[in-house]
């Protein structure tokens, strides 16, 4: 019997020090606070699932000013973590060639990532590795990425850059370990297209192919991610699973015993919350940068006439939100184009009167461009029936709907509208629900081309708007929403928040 242990993290998105920077506080997360926790040994492996560089106002200020300073934060964190192996996440490919280039080449762990195909020669980037334990043990890992990255990445982004298909590549690569290896492992950064519990399949897109993964291949371990679930232990058609959480506040710690006789390998996990204390040296050595941080998201951009009150999710939804309504005005006056839609983050936001960089980035999470494309009233009613999908009615009374809840929390996959005049009847079944859809004047959309801006997240397709991802693109922008707001509320501030009420839910 061969024992090993494997420490899991993934979707770290940016958070390396112990600071919640919505509130502007400390917090138990992070990865210098994680690392200051682990202790390693020659039969420990250190894995991570990707996602990396994008999400923290720390990541966003370093990607910006990364000349200024002689270190990559992201990577030290990775690095006094002692991490081995990690492969990339999709967001890592936001901020271009060189952002990627730059990471890789300041982790001491190994990236693999079997399903990216660089065509420059540039990035130190492998397929698969075969580590030999302390204890003899022959671990074949690889690395996968979801390929929906060709979706959704700006095609200047992957000039370079080749991405195959996530199941087959992943099936190529079993093939080539099993036959040299004790234990096979796949991180793999994508998710699940079933529901683990009731085996409801949540979608067809191909996104996600964790569950045929695990059905049709056979790796002993499939470490997962992207979809920021946490999905404790468990055995799918043989294969053992988890899912880390996002933001580095917990992870995984996997314990395993290889049984030479039978020639398998028997799993135990259990997921552990990040502690209260970093690594000293390398909190240290990075300080000067958090310090910068704070300092930019402190500084005022401008003033609304009214504080924005954050709402609960349900009751945004039902009667509308300010603050979407100004992510609208700031899209339109950005494009010019007809109507817009936005959605807002899972957790309630606002916005004070004295607006900062701080509360811009509370407010607006996603690190979103924008995308207007032509749409006609066909389009927009399907769009519209999306949205109206997320409630039901229970005991006469409107709820969010559990499609939007289960496996994962999904609000930001409602979407608010501006330059039109809807009506949803919740009465009625899923896919009829719309029963007005006009300009916002109260005039006919009748048979012409629309502009529709929105996020380039939205415009993929992605969380069941498939007939956007069908629309012709007019015009793409390269500048981040969090930027598009700032600059908006800063030439016309005192700013007074645009007016909701163009559409109405009946129940």
């Amino acid at each position: 019997m061969k024992e090993f242990k494997i420490i899991y993290t993934s979707d770290v998105h940016g958070h390396i020090f112990p600071v919640n920077y919505s509130a502007g506080k400390p917090e138990n997360s992070g990865l210098l606070n994680l690392a200051a926790q682990v202790k390693k040994d020659g039969n420990t492996l250190i894995l991570d699932g990707g996602d990396t560089l994008q999400g923290t106002p720390l990541s966003q200020y370093y990607l910006r000013h990364q000349k200024e300073f002689s270190f990559h934060p992201m990577a030290e964190g990775f690095n006094a973590l002692e991490c081995d192996y990690f492969t990339l996440g999709n967001h890592d490919f936001n901020f271009g060639f060189e952002a990627v280039k730059n990471y890789l080449d300041n982790m001491k762990g190994t990236c693999l990532c079997a399903n990216v195909k660089d065509l420059s020669g540039e990035l130190k980037l492998f397929a698969y590795k075969i580590h030999v334990l302390e204890n003899g043990l022959r671990v074949g890992i690889t690395g996968i990425v979801t390929d929906f990255v060709k979706i959704w990445e700006r095609p200047e982004h992957l000039e370079k850059i080749r991405i195959l298909d996530a199941f087959e590549t992943a099936e190529e690569q079993f093939q080539i370990l099993k036959p040299q290896c004790d234990l096979t492992i796949c991180i793999y950064h994508g998710g699940f297209e079933e529901d683990l519990d009731t085996g409801r399949l949540l979608s067809r897109s191909g996104e996600n192919v964790g569950c045929r993964i695990a059905r049709e291949v056979g790796y002993d371990l499939l470490l997962t991610g992207h979809q920021h679930m946490t999905v404790e232990g468990r055995s799918l058609c043989g294969t053992y699973t988890v899912q880390c959480p996002a933001n580095a506040q917990q992870f995984f710690r996997i314990s395993g015993r290889y049984l030479e006789r039978e020639k398998r390998t028997d799993f135990f996990s259990e997921i552990e919350k990040v502690g209260s204390k970093p690594v000293k040296e390398v909190y240290e050595r990075l300080l000067p940068l958090e310090k910068k941080v704070q300092k930019w998201l402190d500084e005022p951009v401008g003033f609304l006439q009214e504080t924005i009150m954050p709402q609960e999710k349900l009751q945004a939804a039902l009667f509308g939100s300010p603050l979407a309504e100004l992510f609208n005005q700031v899209q339109l006056a950005r494009t010019q184009a007809d109507f817009s839609c936005t959605s807002l983050g899972n957790e309630p936001a606002g916005l004070d009167s004295a607006v900062t960089m701080r509360g811009i980035s509370s407010a607006y999470l996603f690190a979103n461009t924008l995308v207007v494309l032509e749409v006609d009233e066909a389009v927009l009613k399907t769009a519209l029936e999306r949205c109206a999908a997320y409630f039901e009615i229970r005991n006469g009374q409107p709820r969010i709907s559990q499609d939007f809840l289960r496996p994962k929390i999904e609000h930001y996959n409602y979407d608010f509208y501006s330059g039109l005049d809807y009506a949803f009847d919740l009465t009625k079944p899923v896919g009829q629900r719309v029963t007005r859809l006009r300009r916002k004047d109260g005039t006919s959309l009748g048979n012409r081309k629309y502009s529709l801006v929105t996020s380039n997240y939205r415009a993929t397709g992605t969380g069941g708007y498939e007939i956007l991802a069908e629309c012709p693109v007019l015009w793409k922008d390269s500048v981040e929403m969090q930027e598009l707001i700032a600059e908006y509320i800063k030439k016309r501030s005192p700013l007074k928040a645009g007016q909701t009420g163009y559409f109405m839910v009946k129940y």
